[in-house]
């Protein structure tokens, strides 16, 4: 049977180019890039041209990239390390973020709090995007501070369920206007989503910090990325050595590192044609369009979550109304459509994801909503088999779950 993928923000298949990359440096780049003999040196140097790769997709200096195990630990160590690196110890620790953020961002703000934090959560509109006037409120805090308080901000650029791209500029001049009114805010960004899939230019964002993964665009999983701006100091969360400017110990993932950095350099190349990345998401909505039509001839109701914004080019979550996302992601695996939804709990049933629940969705919405995300690769005969399954699904269980 074949199999359509449609769940390339959960990761994707590396790259054959990558893939080659990384059996060729176990082969030969095996050596600790830290030693100073020569084998050493010839892995070192691979990892410093796959840090300039890396740097370049991003729009960034080379020496301002650490690399991670991964997007999750990236998020950590800009946070937590922004904070040990510029917080005095005695000084108010103000952490802002959104409900609709990765868990691995959620979940540090409750573990910033208990460290004696204070967290505060940035109301989000039905779309999931930050709105301008709790932003503003928000930050009032921080200039009331002054220099006395340190604030993070962290928002995602774009959200990983729906697609949503943040509104970064509306963001940055917030930033840019507590700053001048004498606040110390830094503001983080989750990029692992967007990096790789939309243009970025740290240095004209006005971010302070980046973080993300790149087995988001077809690199290897157990690899992340920071960036930090010049003259933001992290304070290493990993310690135990010298690595990575001593920002992150411990010896580095070197062949990871070298499929990281083509991983970065075929994104770049990608990327470099914006004409690609509308084809796709053209196609995205004839999906979404065929979807909506044939659901409503069987009688049941299908919504695109977040289609009033500006969305990833790859990214559809529909909503079907009186059915539940995980029948239906079962009976589409059973035909060879991989999608996903909602987050897996102990039992490992689908909980009604808490990022569409924080935009203000009803939970039966929430719970019969499944995630669509394309790839660079995904063609229209692959979108409309899987519509065809996805009707096939949906006739089905509407006769045994009416709407």
């Amino acid at each position: 049977m074949d199999v359509i993928y449609l769940d390339h923000n959960a990761t994707t298949r590396p790259a054959d180019e990558v893939a080659a990359a990384m059996a060729e440096a176990n082969a030969e780049l095996w050596a600790n890039p830290t030693s100073v003999h020569r084998l050493g040196q010839v892995a070192r140097q691979k990892v410093e041209l796959a840090r300039e790769e890396v740097a370049h997709l991003i729009g960034a200096k080379p020496r301002e990239v650490t690399f991670t195990s991964g997007g999750t630990e990236s998020i950590k160590l800009a946070v937590e390390g922004v904070i040990g690196g510029m917080a005095d110890g005695e000084e108010a620790v103000r952490f802002f973020t959104t409900r609709v953020e990765h868990s691995a961002v959620r979940e540090l703000a409750g573990r910033l709090e208990e460290g004696g934090a204070t967290t505060g959560w940035l109301p989000v509109d039905g779309d999931g995007r930050v709105t301008e006037a709790g932003l503003r409120e928000a930050l009032e805090g921080a200039v009331s501070a002054g220099a006395s308080g340190m604030t993070v901000l962290s928002v995602q650029w774009a959200n990983n369920e729906t697609g949503a791209v943040q509104p970064m500029g509306i963001i940055r001049d917030a930033v840019a206007s507590a700053r001048a009114s004498g606040a110390r805010v830094v503001w983080h960004v989750d990029g692992t989503q967007w990096v790789g899939k939309g243009a970025t230019d740290v240095v004209e964002s006005g971010i302070d910090l980046l973080s993300f993964a790149g087995h988001k665009f077809y690199g290897p999983k157990g690899t992340g990325v920071v960036w930090a701006r010049r003259g933001v100091r992290l304070r290493a969360v990993q310690v135990g050595g010298p690595q990575e400017r001593e920002k992150r110990g411990g010896t580095e993932n070197s062949v990871a590192i070298i499929g990281l950095g083509v991983a970065a350099r075929l994104a770049d190349d990608w990327l470099a044609d914006p004409a690609e990345a509308a084809r796709l998401a053209g196609e995205r909505d004839r999906f979404e369009r065929e979807l909506i039509g044939r659901c409503a001839e069987l009688g049941v109701v299908a919504e695109v979550n977040g289609v009033g914004v500006e969305r990833l080019w790859n990214t559809s979550n529909v909503a079907f109304r009186g059915l539940g996302a995980e029948a239906i992601l079962v009976a589409l695996s059973e035909r060879g459509v991989c999608a996903s939804a909602g987050a897996a709990c102990s039992s490992g049933s689908l909980e009604p994801s808490p990022v569409l629940l924080a935009m203000g969705m009803a939970e039966a919405r929430a719970h019969g909503s499944v995630r669509f995300s394309l790839g660079r690769g995904t063609t229209r005969a692959e979108l409309d088999a899987a519509s065809d399954a996805v009707v096939e699904v949906v006739a089905g269980l509407s006769r045994v779950m009416p709407t």
